[in-house]
């Protein structure tokens, strides 16, 4: 698929390497425009239906994470491209695909763009269709502490989990729930091998049971009893990989 992008950088010779790096070796990727400024990117991600974002983090008019900051939720995935490794954890909280220091390696930035093919790849087949998890899901069993022993649980009834605290709720396909004295860090190791996915920090659910994926920053899903659930960004691409 053709990734429709753009080019944040101030320096006229950054962008002009980076395009024609691009052109050369990333036959993927579309250049739709180039901006030497925050205002300018800002103008030109409202004006079009990006996939991926270059972006240099010093410019005028503001940084790239007050670019970031300014769209909110987005649909593009973002390569930092900068000469200074300061920015590595900015770009990281900021969910960052890749983070690529100048002078670029062009084998960085093939495997830079590789990647954001594949996420976006994923993510556009699986919008706002039926859901096929790429995954064989053994019916196991999963016990749950009580005060007068435990009571067992199919794991293939089980829809997702929510953290509560130092609790979890568990949510059942027959509209019950359960109150589990026990982390969502617990859940999500117990029911590593089950077809569970962590897909939120507070939200662990069953892949059999997704039924749609909406695209944003990190997107949502949509469970077969309806129920919405955001995706971290940062967990976006480890969910994706559940399906084909």
């Amino acid at each position: 698929m053709k990734l429709r992008s753009i080019i944040v950088e101030d320096e006229e010779t950054s962008r002009d390497i980076l395009r024609n790096y691009l052109q050369k070796y990333c036959p993927n990727v579309k250049i739709v425009g180039e901006a030497d400024n925050i205002e300018n990117a800002f103008q030109l991600i409202e004006k079009h239906e990006l996939d991926l974002v270059f972006l240099d983090v010093e410019m005028p008019y503001g940084n790239a994470f007050d670019l970031l900051d300014r769209v909110g939720d987005r649909t593009f995935e973002t390569i930092i491209v900068t000469a200074y490794n300061q920015y590595a954890i900015d770009a990281l909280n900021a969910h960052a695909s890749y983070y690529l220091m100048k002078p670029i390696s062009i084998e960085d930035l093939i495997k830079a763009v590789d990647y954001v093919g594949e996420i976006k790849s994923k993510e556009n087949a699986l919008q706002d269709q039926v859901l096929v998890p790429n995954t064989n899901v053994v019916n196991g069993k999963i016990t749950i502490p009580q005060q007068d022993g435990f009571e067992v649980l199919d794991t293939s009834h089980i829809l997702y989990c929510k953290a509560d605290d130092n609790y979890t709720e568990i949510f059942l396909n027959n509209n019950k729930k359960k109150l589990v004295s026990k982390t969502l860090k617990y859940f999500e190791e117990a029911l590593d091998d089950s077809g569970f996915a962590r897909v939120h920090k507070s939200y662990l659910v069953n892949v059999n049971e997704v039924v749609k994926y909406r695209k944003g920053k990190g997107g949502s899903v949509v469970l077969s009893n309806g129920k919405e659930v955001m995706v971290s960004a940062s967990r976006k691409a480890e969910f994706l990989s559940y399906f084909k």
